[in-house]
């Protein structure tokens, strides 16, 4: 659909509501996530967790009643694309959330900015997501944030030397880029930048190229869900035997499925801004609310994500009523502070983007048998790199 196009629907649909839409007591929220397909974890996780929210606090506020729609985007940018044009122009949504990656996120933010609808990012994590309209906040992270962060750390704890491997796409590229920056900056060397395909990857050959560079360490980010497939690769191509450390984003040990990864995970370093052993009350609370509404689940950081994004809806209401536009919405949650599970985080005035504590993170077995990401150091209040100049 025309940009003038979309509009004039917009703007038509408005006109046969009689210009209620604004006004009206239902706020209707369209999560729009990948619900089957690759990436159904996150989905999934997001959706468990915005309902754990509206569950624990009610869906009345401030006059309005919450009401959850979600809508499967397969993964598809298409299809993402697609269902929010049908969410704002013939389902009256008043706020657009979820995206489960960069992808799906860009194909909607012009929908956000045509509609003037607030947009609500819970996933998706490549830098330049929130300056695609200025209706976009993020509630789960950056990849900037993370790969930084780890560089840094990487070159102060006695790793001289690292291969990179990510996948190919928009967040994959600012992993390797903001990692390397980092860790050349404090003395370290990059020998190989390994990018693998993000449809059906196959890392043997590529973790063969790291083996062969002789590295201290590989850093890895790939999409969440894709992990145990490079853990197991890792291992049979016998890097851990060569005394090459597995180190990377929170991605590649995904709190969702690391007890599926076994014995492999054990060891492995990774700076982040999420675990489920977090150690605090907010995030203990979290954690035995999420797995008693979620029989066999744990939350993992998509799960804490769209938790906090309930939560950012939810303040943005308490500030504006019923009556809002993306305009009213994101003035009113610019610059939000509170104790999120995760921690201390901020929606950063200028950048709509999130601050918060990455943690360095290593897996280990505890005492009830299961694997976790225990953290066991931490840098605070990291702004996303990508657009703090670093």
């Amino acid at each position: 659909m025309a940009r003038g196009t979309l509009k004039a629907a917009i703007f038509g649909a408005a006109a046969l509501l009689g210009g209620t839409a604004l006004a009206a007591e239902t706020v209707t929220v369209s999560l729009i996530l990948p619900m089957t397909g690759p990436f159904a974890s996150t989905g999934r996780q997001i959706e468990a967790a915005a309902k754990l929210y509206v569950q624990e606090n009610g869906a009345e506020v401030n006059g309005c009643t919450v009401e959850l729609v979600t809508k499967d985007d397969t993964g598809t940018a298409d299809v993402t694309k697609r269902i929010a044009q049908e969410a704002v122009v013939r389902e009256g949504a008043d706020v657009l959330a979820g995206f489960g990656l960069t992808p799906l996120a860009l194909a909607a933010a012009p929908i956000a900015t045509q509609a003037n609808k607030p947009m609500v990012v819970m996933a998706a994590a490549t830098s330049i997501i929130t300056e695609k309209s200025p209706y976009i906040v993020r509630t789960s992270f950056t990849l900037p944030q993370a790969a930084h962060t780890m560089g840094e750390w990487a070159a102060k704890n006695g790793i001289k030397k690292a291969v990179t491997l990510v996948s190919d796409y928009a967040p994959g590229v600012d992993a390797e880029t903001y990692f390397v920056k980092a860790f050349e900056a404090a003395g370290g060397e990059v020998p190989e930048k390994l990018r693998v395909p993000l449809q059906n990857p196959d890392f043997a050959p590529f973790l063969q190229r790291a083996k062969d560079a002789a590295p201290d360490a590989l850093f890895v980010f790939v999409p969440s869900g894709v992990g145990s497939i490079v853990m197991k690769q890792f291992a049979d191509r016998g890097l851990a035997d060569a005394g090459v450390k597995l180190i990377g984003t929170g991605d590649v040990t995904d709190d969702d499925i690391l007890n599926n990864m076994g014995d492999v995970a054990l060891g492995a370093v990774t700076a982040f801004f999420y675990s489920a052993a977090h150690d605090s009350p907010e995030n203990k609370a979290f954690v035995e609310a999420f797995k008693a509404a979620n029989p066999g689940m744990r939350p993992n950081f998509f799960g804490v994500s769209g938790y906090d994004g309930m939560h950012v809806i939810y303040e943005g209401l308490k500030k504006t009523g019923c009556a809002f536009d993306g305009e009213t919405f994101v003035e009113a949650v610019k610059g939000l502070s509170w104790t999120s599970p995760r921690g201390e985080v901020t929606i950063e005035a200028d950048t709509r983007d999130i601050t918060q504590t990455i943690y360095i993170r290593e897996v280990k077995r505890l005492d009830d048998g299961e694997l976790y990401n225990v953290e066991f150091d931490e840098v605070a209040n990291v702004k996303d790199p990508a657009k703090a100049g670093q």
